[in-house]
């Protein structure tokens, strides 16, 4: 049997991790997991030679700029982020297009404004009010502009098993269980209401998507259920039996330089619905 040769690029972060473990249980695929110690993405003319020297039949980017904040108040940053967020996806699309492989890239609920009253539909105009949103944007624009084999796959709130990447982010449950440990109470922002994504479910959908030949296109994969930050912490600690109470407040409470989408949930149409996040957390507590 002919295997199937895919790159998962960022390895080592949350997502990554996730998809060389489902892509390593699948017998029909050779797995290359790179992080930043093994390419620079950035460097394009290096990391071309490397890229095709593999003979890839499909590439998934698992690489990107998150420092939402920081590249909102500082130039440098910023460019960073351009850079990883919009110039590498495109530059990884029209070299997968030269191939003839297929790109997985990830995305952002960022890229939309939150003045909907509706879930976002994958059709639905983004229109982002902050820097990563933008540097977000512009990767898809990028990547859909080859107009290749490729999937824009959308995400928010992404929890999971911890990054082993030095450069990794813990997810908004673990800072919560640690926020809360000799607490009675907690705070919490009760906004931003928007779909919470379980990284082993977003990479198994992933892999799904792309080895059934799913039209190319923008996907919403999230856990069922939008929730606000408040509610999904009182999920958590229902969830893990632990007895601390929640306290909800406005978003003035914790003031940052980025402006974040006050109601961002994706709407999936175009895919099998990924489970609630709920029942994602309980597996998450367990592990």
């Amino acid at each position: 049997m002919d295997r199937r040769k895919v790159l998962i690029l960022g390895a080592k972060g949350m997502l990554g991790q996730e998809l060389v473990r489902v892509y390593g249980e699948d017998e029909g695929y050779e797995v290359v997991g790179w992080d930043f110690g093994d390419i620079d993405v950035t460097d394009f003319a290096s990391a071309e030679e490397k890229i095709r020297a593999l003979g890839l039949d499909v590439i998934v980017n698992a690489v990107a700029y998150n420092a939402v904040d920081q590249c909102e108040e500082n130039e440098e940053e910023y460019a960073k982020a351009m850079k990883l967020n919009a110039e590498v996806p495109g530059f990884l699309a029209r070299l997968a297009k030269d191939l003839d492989a297929t790109l997985v890239h990830y995305s952002s609920d960022y890229v939309f404004d939150g003045e909907s009253e509706e879930a976002y539909a994958e059709d639905a105009r983004p229109h982002p009010i902050s820097k990563y949103g933008m540097s977000k944007w512009e990767g898809e624009k990028r990547v859909i502009a080859e107009d290749g084999r490729y999937y824009v796959v959308r995400l928010s709130k992404l929890f999971g098993k911890p990054a082993s990447s030095a450069t990794g982010k813990k997810s908004f449950f673990e800072k919560m269980l640690e926020v809360a440990q000799g607490k009675t109470e907690v705070t919490v922002v009760d906004d931003e209401r928007s779909c919470f994504t379980y990284a082993p479910d977003l990479a198994l959908a992933s892999k799904v998507l792309e080895m059934h030949g799913n039209p190319y296109g923008v996907y919403h994969l999230i856990n069922e259920d939008a929730a606000t930050w408040y509610e999904a912490a009182k999920e958590l600690f229902k969830v893990a039996g632990i007895d601390v109470a929640v306290k909800p407040v406005l978003p003035d409470a914790f003031p940052r330089p980025a402006k974040r989408p006050h109601f961002s949930a994706l709407k999936n149409t175009k895919f099998v619905a990924l489970r609630p996040y709920t029942e994602a957390l309980e597996e998450f507590l367990k592990k």
